[in-house]
């Protein structure tokens, strides 16, 4: 009888630990879960500068941390921190040969950019969100969301301080899930010889997870400039997977991107991404 039971345990504890890696995953995509995760994510993109010649690499840092404010209630902080490698993202400019003042100046070239490493400006958004699903499974949340100008170069960031709303819907359905995040960010302070900030960022997402944690994700991350009037639109595709080294649940995640509109000097064509996310599940 004892042998039996033992031998009952062994077989049921696999199917456990897959039934949490999956619940875990499926948390994952849900970007306002009540989950604690440190997403670490590198983007490359090419093509850049309006000669084509430069490329940028991203890490993005994003840890998502939730706060019960009460038993129906969450706070949700989500931060997207930018670390930079990019060179020649602005290309060589000729200003032709002119009279000034009664004086001739020659053709002047300038650029192109070089390389820049550093941090980029930060996205911290709050959501509110129910602690449980709303009517027909549907779960939301809204709150602010911040722009920080902590950009250590003048190329790697807008120096302007900005606010907006933000709100993220969506619902979970068996192994899929699907809904649409979104914010606008107005700037209301910093450099006035820099640009000013009015863009809308819409990212509608789609995903399908599987009985033994694999992930198959598409979305898109578009923004629009109210300022340029002008749109850049990456569409993402990604694998990842939901493993677990020791006790810690890690995501690894690969995939690649598709600008299919961008503005002139933006990135163009084909790029790729690497993530890897370390999990603290409560308990």
């Amino acid at each position: 009888m004892f042998v039996s039971l033992a031998e009952c345990v062994m077989v049921l504890l696999p199917t456990a630990a897959h039934s949490q890696d999956t619940d875990l995953a499926k948390q994952l995509s849900n970007p306002i879960a009540s989950l604690i995760s440190v997403p670490f994510q590198f983007n490359f993109d090419d093509n850049i500068g309006l000669d084509d010649g430069g490329y940028r690499i991203v890490m993005n840092v994003q840890p998502v941390i939730p706060i019960a404010l009460s038993d129906d209630l969450n706070l949700i902080s989500r931060t997207i921190l930018p670390i930079t490698y990019q060179e020649d993202v602005v290309s060589a400019v000729t200003i032709p040969a002119s009279m000034q003042g009664g004086q001739f100046i020659p053709a002047q070239t300038f650029g192109p950019s070089g390389a820049q490493f550093g941090l980029g400006d930060t996205v911290q958004s709050l959501f509110l969100s129910p602690a449980n699903p709303g009517p027909s499974g549907i779960i939301y949340g809204a709150g602010p969301v911040f722009l920080l100008p902590t950009a250590t170069e003048t190329l790697l960031g807008g120096d302007k301080w900005g606010a907006g709303p933000t709100a993220v819907a969506l619902k979970q359905t068996g192994p899929w899930t699907y809904g649409v995040l979104a914010n606008h960010i107005w700037s209301f302070a910093g450099a006035d010889d820099r640009r000013d900030v009015s863009a809308t960022f819409l990212q509608p997402f789609l995903s399908y997870t599987t009985s033994d944690a694999w992930t198959f994700a598409l979305n898109t991350e578009s923004t629009y400039d109210w300022v340029s009037e002008e749109w850049s639109v990456p569409v993402n595709f990604q694998i990842s997977k939901l493993v677990t080294i020791g006790e810690q649940p890690i995501s690894l995640q690969a995939g690649v991107r598709y600008w299919a509109d961008s503005p002139p000097g933006g990135p163009e064509g084909f790029g790729a991404r690497l993530g890897v996310t370390f999990l603290f599940p409560k308990g």
